[in-house]
């Protein structure tokens, strides 16, 4: 299942340049595999591909969508051991971890082809005798999905499950740090039989030129972005021209805030969880921790007991609960965001370091002593560095957890349902856990508001982002 050319039309394409990029293995900075580079001539290859497969997918019945989608749902969990292989090989991720996320990727394939039956539409009594009034959902096009590397198979699947229900086609842009999990799920949609050029992989380490052609093409009618705030704003600008529809999960501050009334071991645990998921690297894991003064002392010791605990190697390792940082950059990132902190008076408890030796391993990290002026609380860590705030009323922490240009996830964690209601009603969330550190779910609208973005991906809500409503009147 380990494939290296990109899938265009029904078939595995070499970049007619022959140019290949490098995909490596984080763990050990070791070359895994080169794959296929593709350039302008692959790219509107897939592009008009699409156009012509719509024309015909389009018409195809809810059933006959959902039993394709069925068959790529079976075909991921028969194989979800060799697809979390390849995951944990590109991205790092502890191996259970990875498979974890292949069987949390397969459920919205799952979801979505159940949905595909249920994209239902109105009747409204006509304004007038004579007028009969409906209004029906139809597939809005061609799509696009660009995705990052941090979740390679469920970010793809969120998207497409919902694209291919709706009777859209789609092309995909996997990250070139981990195109190899998406190729394999090509392999397997392949056999499921989807038609030529209605999902079709696009693998190239230019990015910029990707977006540029996509955003200017008339044809492509949707793009669904995950990735940076700053380059979610470079597609919408681009995409004015065409005035193309988006949905962008964008960049992640979450707060985590912990009350003096919560229960100690559920709040670390859940801290834990959430900070640590994936070393760190999602926009839905806890950036600040902000725990109430009464509880502070005892939160930083239990908590730090717990990360000391973790096990970082190998992904492949028995008991590795934390794998290896994506690269270098994220190395350095973590490294600076450290040391600016220290150098304004923060403390580091336990980690801080780079692990020498084969692969990008950062040590577990707590920091406390931490204030506003520190680069720490304003920036997207993306790492395994877990700053702790304190705090004492719920309008001081409401403040400062609002005080951000990011609103992706927050977390809350308290007993009295006063302060429960008060506080995740009046955060600027998009979503938020209430003593859970844990939300992502196939059933739950995911998505973001402010610079986090727009739109919402998963749940019976997902499928809205690729159809568009018709109103048709009928007069009698």
């Amino acid at each position: 299942m380990l494939k290296t050319q990109a899938y265009i039309n029904g078939k595995w394409t070499n970049a007619e340049s022959g140019k290949q990029f490098s995909v490596l293995n984080p763990a050990t900075k070791k070359e895994i595999a080169q794959v296929s580079d593709c350039d302008e001539k692959e790219i509107q290859q897939a592009i008009e591909s699409a156009h012509n497969a719509f024309k015909t997918w389009k018409n195809t019945s809810a059933g006959e969508r959902a039993n394709l989608l069925r068959k790529w749902f079976d075909l991921m969990i028969q194989h979800k051991d060799e697809l979390g292989n390849i995951l944990a090989l590109e991205a790092g991720k502890p191996l259970q971890e990875a498979i974890g996320e292949v069987v949390y990727g397969a459920s919205f394939i799952e979801w979505f082809a159940e949905e595909a039956r249920r994209a239902y539409g109105d009747i409204i009594p006509g304004h007038q005798a004579n007028k009969r009034i409906q209004v029906i959902r139809q597939p809005i096009g061609v799509t696009v999905a660009i995705t990052p590397w941090n979740f390679p198979n469920a970010m793809i699947t969120r998207k497409v499950g919902a694209a291919l229900a709706a009777g859209c086609t789609m092309i995909v842009k996997p990250s070139e740090e981990t195109p190899l999990s998406a190729l394999a799920m090509a392999e397997l949609a392949e056999k499921a039989g989807f038609p030529s050029g209605v999902l079709q992989f696009v693998t190239t380490s230019n990015a910029k030129l990707f977006g540029e052609i996509v955003t200017a093409s008339s044809i492509v009618k949707k793009i669904s972005f995950t990735g940076s705030t700053q380059v979610g704003k470079w597609l919408m600008e681009k995409s004015a021209g065409t005035l193309k529809k988006l949905s962008l999960e964008l960049g992640g501050n979450a707060p985590f805030i912990v009350f003096d009334d919560a229960d100690l071991e559920a709040a670390t645990d859940g801290a834990l969880a959430s900070k640590f998921r994936n070393n760190g690297q999602t926009c839905v894991c806890a950036n600040r921790i902000f725990v109430q003064e009464g509880i502070y002392d005892a939160f930083v010791k239990r908590f730090t007991e717990k990360v000391k605990a973790q096990k970082v190697g190998n992904p492949f390792d028995q008991g590795v609960s934390i794998g290896p940082l994506i690269n270098y950059k994220a190395v350095q990132k973590v490294s600076r965001l450290i040391t600016d902190a220290t150098d304004k008076g923060a403390s580091v408890i336990c980690g801080g370091t780079l692990i020498q030796g084969e692969g990008h391993f950062f040590e577990p990290t707590v920091i406390t002593k931490v204030n506003a002026t520190m680069e720490i609380a304003h920036e997207e860590i993306f790492g395994p560095i877990a700053p702790i705030f304190s705090f004492k009323t719920a309008e001081e922490v409401i403040e400062k957890a609002n005080d951000t240009s990011a609103g992706l996830a927050a977390y809350i964690y308290a007993s009295n349902y006063k302060t429960i209601y008060q506080v995740s009603e009046a955060l600027e969330y998009g979503m938020v856990g209430v003593n859970t550190g844990m939300i992502s779910t196939t059933v739950a609208p995911f998505g973001g508001v402010k610079e986090s973005g727009f739109g919402r991906e998963g749940s019976k809500y997902g499928m809205d982002e690729y159809q568009v409503m018709k109103y048709i009147c009928l007069e009698v």
